[in-house]
C-alpha cells in the first residue's frame, strides 16, 4: 500500500536482512528497522513494532528462518519455537507458522533446514498477501450491495486496524475498503480510536489518508450513538483469533460494537484469513486474553515540537486493568469474509470454507 506515493509492505527482505516499519513510531515517524537476532524478532512482537494477527505470524516465520541460519539443530527449532511462541498469546497466526516451520524443519536434514525455513517464510509472507487481496474482493461484493441499494455514500464503522499495518499488505477489515475505493464507490470511514494505543486514530487514519479515502476519528464510545441515529451502514472489523463455532476474539472493545450493531440491526462482518481460524478450538471463550502493561493506558505518546513525548494522565497509585482482547459470540456476527469466500460464523459453514 502506499506511504506519500511509494508503494510498501510492512516486513521484507532486501539485501539478505529482514525489514520492517516500526508501527510504534507510526504516524509521527515513518521509521524502517532491520530485525537480526532471535530477540530483535522476539522484542518487534512483543513491543508491538508490528502487530495484528496475520503479521505477528509472518514476523515469528521469519524470525525462525533467521535463527536458523545460524544453527541448524533440532536443539535450536525447539528453543525457536519455544521463544517466539511465548510473545504474543492471543494471536493464533502465531503458532500456525511455528507450527508450520517446526514440523517441517524437523522432518529437514540439517543441512537443508535453514534455505527451506526461508523458502517457508517468504511462502507465509507472500500467501498473506494474496489472501488479504482476495479478502478485499469479497467483502467489495458487499459493499457494492449496499451502494446499488443506498445510492449514496456507504458509511463503514471499523475498530482498531486491520489494514495493510496489520498484514503484510491490504490488510482485513480495511482490504473490501480499499478495493471498494479504486471501484470508485463512494465511502466513508468511521475510525474508533481505540484506546488505550489509539491504533484507530494512529494506524487506521494514517493509512486511509494516504489512499486519500474520506473518514472521521471517534472516541471508541461514539460508535453506538452512531447507529442509534442512521450514520453506519455496516461495520467490519479483524480478527485475531475465531473459534470453529464462530465466535471471534477481536481488539477490546470489538463486542461492544457487535452489541450495538445487533441491536440497531446494521451489518456486522468480521474479515479474516482462514489461518486465524483454531481448528482446534471449540469456543470463543477458551481463548486465552492478553492482559498488557497499566501503563498503556496511564501513559499517552504524543507530539510536541515535531518531537515524540510521554506523559501520564493517572496518579501513580491509580490500579489499572488492561485486556487487550475480547470475545464476540457468534450469534452477533452476520458473516465472516474470508479468502475462500464469505460465510456464516458457525461450525458447519466455517468448516466448508477450511477445506477449500
Amino acid at each position: 500500500m502506499k506511504v506519500k506515493n511509494k508503494n510498501f509492505s510492512t516486513i521484507w527482505i532486501e539485501n539478505s536482512e529482514v525489514k520492517i516499519i516500526d508501527q510504534t513510531k507510526l504516524p509521527f515517524e515513518f521509521k524502517v528497522q532491520k530485525l537480526k537476532s532471535l530477540n530483535d524478532f522476539c522484542k518487534a512482537i512483543k513491543d508491538m513494532k508490528v502487530r495484528g494477527a496475520p503479521l505477528i505470524g509472518v514476523t515469528a516465520a521469519f524470525g525462525f528462518a533467521k535463527s536458523i541460519e545460524r544453527n541448524s539443530s533440532k536443539i535450536n527449532i525447539k528453543k525457536c519455537y519455544n521463544k517466539l511462541l511465548k510473545t504474543r498469546p492471543t494471536a493464533v497466526n502465531l503458532k500456525w507458522a511455528l507450527d508450520t516451520l517446526k514440523k517441517k524443519l524437523l522432518k529437514t536434514i540439517p543441512s537443508k533446514r535453514a534455505i527451506l525455513a526461508t523458502e517457508l517464510a517468504n511462502l507465509i509472507r507472500n500467501d498473506d498477501i494474496e489472501n488479504c487481496k482476495k479478502i478485499g474482493q469479497n467483502g467489495l461484493r458487499i459493499i457494492e450491495q449496499i451502494y446499488k441499494k443506498k445510492k449514496q455514500t456507504v458509511n463503514i464503522l471499523t475498530h482498531c486496524n486491520a489494514g495493510w499495518l496489520a498484514t503484510v499488505d491490504y490488510g482485513t477489515a480495511l482490504s473490501p475498503i480499499f478495493y471498494a475505493n479504486k471501484a470508485q464507490i463512494p465511502i466513508h470511514v468511521w475510525v474508533d480510536e481505540t484506546r488505550p494505543r489509539n491504533q484507530g486514530a494512529l494506524l487506521t487514519s494514517w493509512e486511509l489518508k494516504n489512499e486519500k479515502i474520506p473518514h472521521t476519528v471517534i472516541v471508541d464510545n461514539a460508535g453506538g450513538h452512531l447507529m442509534q441515529n442512521g450514520k453506519v451502514d455496516l461495520c467490519i472489523v479483524g480478527s485475531d483469533r475465531t473459534a470453529m463455532n464462530g465466535d471471534v476474539c477481536n481488539k477490546i472493545g470489538t463486542y461492544l460494537k457487535a452489541l450495538s450493531a445487533y441491536e440497531n440491526n446494521i451489518p456486522f462482518y468480521v474479515a479474516l484469513p482462514t489461518s486465524t481460524i483454531d481448528r482446534n478450538l471449540k469456543k470463543g471463550s477458551d481463548i486465552p486474553i492478553e492482559i498488557r502493561d497499566g501503563k498503556e493506558l496511564s501513559d499517552l505518546v504524543f507530539e510536541k515540537s515535531n518531537k515524540l513525548l510521554s506523559g501520564r494522565i493517572y496518579k501513580n497509585q491509580t490500579s489499572t486493568f488492561n485486556p487487550a482482547f475480547d470475545v464476540t459470540p457468534s450469534k452477533f456476527i452476520t458473516a465472516l469474509i474470508t479468502e475462500n469466500g464469505i460465510c456464516k460464523a458457525n461450525y458447519p459453514s466455517i468448516k466448508k470454507k477450511l477445506k477449500k
